[in-house]
């Protein structure tokens, strides 16, 4: 099975993806599933699991309405406020359709990134982990060392690093970055998405060659049972379209890698991942 782990579908008229403004007029519009379709079936994919896009429960029940009619939803990744005392009731909520997959903490977003460190978030997250649940972490590399210290806390966590924890690629340093992303590697449960890097990049200069240190560090440091490509589409397009996204990530493999570890990374692992 060949599976985009990682996009987005909205509809703009919601009003709650405050972070898409007329000031990016790529994304300003509505994205939906007839508008991905024809580019998964371009590179024989066979579906997508669906990121959420806004922090609100209303938005991971909207996603959860629009992946019940198309069968290229594969899985649906919502979201979940581990800071509320409630979260576990709108857990049980989602958890009763068969699409909802897990949740994603948007780290990103917060101006503290140690708050994910406070004893309540960590006993949250510690019942999801230990139920096996997976969890995606938006985060920076400026991040990097709060989420590092949550996953010694919490260190069964079954989770995968978004967009490779969004390193520097526009000025091309791996340092600190790499030194963190070997130590969370340590922990066999943490996987990690080879997505979301043009957006990292000169949006309007970019080379494939920019993105090769990148790529192959993740792919030393997780291996090939432990990443999954997705196309961060239709954010993507504000430095890429689906096409270059793929040609850049097939560039940079490694020439060892053969067609299992392709299937792992473009499919297999997703699937097992988020149990599809």
């Amino acid at each position: 099975m060949r599976i985009d782990a990682h996009q987005h579908y909205w509809t703009i008229d919601r009003g709650d993806y405050g972070w898409i403004t007329p000031e990016l007029p790529v994304l300003y519009r509505d994205f939906l599933p007839h508008d991905l379709e024809p580019l998964l079936n371009k590179h024989y994919l066979d579906g997508s699991v669906m990121i959420q896009a806004a922090p609100t429960i209303e938005e991971t029940n909207y996603i959860l309405s629009l992946a019940d009619k198309s069968s290229s939803v594969l899985g649906v990744i919502g979201w979940l406020d581990l800071f509320q005392p409630d979260h576990r009731k709108h857990y049980e909520s989602f958890h009763q359709h068969p699409k909802f997959k897990g949740f994603r903490i948007m780290i990103q977003d917060m101006p503290d990134a140690a708050r994910i460190l406070e004893p309540a978030f960590v006993e949250a997250l510690r019942g999801y982990a230990a139920e096996g649940v997976p969890v995606d972490l938006l985060l920076t590399s400026q991040q990097m060392g709060p989420v590092l210290e949550l996953f010694r806390q919490v260190p069964d966590l079954r989770g995968v690093i978004d967009h490779l924890a969004k390193p520097p690629i526009h000025s091309g340093e791996l340092e600190p970055w790499s030194h963190y992303l070997a130590d969370m590697s340590a922990f066999p449960r943490i996987c990690c998405k080879l997505s979301g890097m043009v957006t990292e990049a000169d949006p309007n200069g970019w080379k494939k060659d920019d993105f090769v240190s990148y790529i192959r560090r993740v792919l030393e440091l997780f291996g090939p049972h432990r990443v999954m490509f997705g196309s961060d589409w239709p954010v993507c397009l504000l430095a890429a379209d689906y096409d270059e996204v793929m040609d850049l990530l097939l560039h940079a493999l490694p020439e060892s890698w053969g067609e299992r570890e392709r299937e792992r990374l473009f499919g297999e692992n997703a699937k097992e991942f988020y149990k599809l």
